[in-house]
């Protein structure tokens, strides 16, 4: 059986940048930052003081309030991403349910719920944990939720790979649909991270910034000056197709899932080797498996979360893989929202889409001062109208996990 072609006919969003799709896209080209000092919590005594946070969600609009109350704000998010991805492509009338499925995972999950279950039972005891807490915090219950409120028969996972979740997603709906087992996928991954305990735990690690005094200007990918990620919360989410589908029933297709690879380290639980090696096969593989040259892509939307080691080393393997002189438009839309953890991937996939839709790559925002070994064009400071056929996303997680996408105009 010939390999089926997968296109994507839905998009939706909750971040730091706005709660829609089209907002999230016009305030980043605008080159605007969502990163700011924490309010949702008290910060004393932490470390690190500012995060990308989500802004004037309401939940009751895609649930019932009270039903909300029941879930961990991941759930919440994801859920309403899904929610707007489905709208949009049309999904939720379709009369062959049972081919449609649905793949959203999370990188950590439902950490506040947990943390404050703990609390529970060690201030108030254990008879006084809700009844609810299981599944309001386990990772695939974004997945679960979203398939019983349409009636979703379909595969219905939650792969889990820290960073790369997202596009690890997303990468198996392709390939769900491409050999057959379902028709349409609901793809995507959720995380709200900034609790307590999560901002501690990487602050730990001195893997967070701790420009408090700056936030907006905490993020700064490919700059000497930058000195860690930012943690943000957000979800993505695609409604997949097998292009015969989308078309027959006339859906509006917004572009090609064109390859997809994956790879591992086999390095480093947190750090990437220093030539960027599995990077390079991700890429590779994902090139190969669009059967496209690496001249064919002019624009990469990267992982580029604004940590030391990680600019350069992905810095490296796009030279590895496009060239020394390589001209290949290359930025981190992180510089904007921070890092989203299981949601990197699937949002920046979004975005992604959106700058092959318009012709316009995002910028990389507080690039003042660039790193010597990072020496591409990173579309620094302002948006860039520019000619696209394919676009590249690339995802990097802890455990040395890769996962590369392409996208081209259908």
């Amino acid at each position: 059986m010939s390999r089926r072609r997968v296109v994507v006919t839905g998009l939706g969003v909750i971040t730091p940048l706005g709660n829609a799709v089209e907002e999230l896209w016009s305030n980043a080209l605008a080159g605007k930052s969502g990163v700011a000092r924490i309010d949702s919590f008290d910060t004393t005594n932490h470390r690190v003081l500012i995060g990308a946070g989500i802004k004037d969600f309401d939940p009751a609009e895609y649930m019932e309030a009270r039903e909300a109350r029941r879930y961990d704000p991941f759930i919440q998010i994801g859920f309403a991403a899904a929610v707007q991805a489905i709208e949009q492509a049309g999904l939720a009338d379709s009369m062959d349910k049972d081919r449609i499925g649905v793949a959203i995972g999370s990188g950590i999950g439902g950490i506040r719920t947990i943390s404050a279950q703990h609390e529970v039972v060690i201030t108030r005891g254990p008879r006084r944990v809700t009844p609810f807490f299981v599944p309001s915090s386990i990772v695939n219950l974004i997945a679960g939720k979203v398939s019983i409120q349409y009636g979703f028969a379909g595969p219905n996972v939650a792969i889990v790979t820290a960073c790369t979740t997202g596009t690890h997603n997303i990468g198996f709906g392709v390939r769900t649909i491409q050999h057959g087992e379902a028709d349409a996928m609901v793809v995507g991954g959720a995380e709200w991270s900034t609790s307590p305990l999560t901002m501690a735990g990487f602050a730990a690690m001195k893997a967070l910034s701790t420009r408090n005094d700056d936030p907006e200007r905490a993020s700064r990918p490919w700059d000497k000056g930058r000195d860690g990620f930012v943690l943000g919360d957000g979800a993505g989410v695609l409604v997949l197709e097998s292009y015969d589908r989308a078309e027959a029933r006339g859906a509006n297709i917004l572009a090609e899932v064109s390859g997809f690879g994956m790879s591992a380290d086999a390095y480093h639980i947190t750090s990437p080797p220093d030539d960027g090696k599995g990077a390079i096969t991700s890429m590779k593989l994902a090139l190969e498996d669009a059967e496209l040259n690496p001249d064919q892509i002019q624009y990469i939307n990267a992982h580029g979360t604004s940590t030391p080691q990680g600019d350069i080393a992905e810095t490296k393997s796009v030279k590895a893989v496009f060239g020394h002189d390589t001209r290949v438009a290359v930025s981190s839309t992180k510089s904007m929202f921070g890092h989203l953890l299981g949601a990197a991937g699937s949002v920046e996939a979004v975005i992604s889409i959106l700058a092959l839709r318009d012709q316009v790559a995002p910028p990389t925002i507080n690039l003042d001062d660039p790193d010597d070994e990072c020496d591409l064009d990173y579309v620094p400071h302002e948006a860039r109208p520019m000619k696209m056929d394919a676009v590249l996303s690339n995802s990097f997680g802890f455990g040395g996990t890769n996962g590369t996408l392409i996208f081209g105009k259908v």
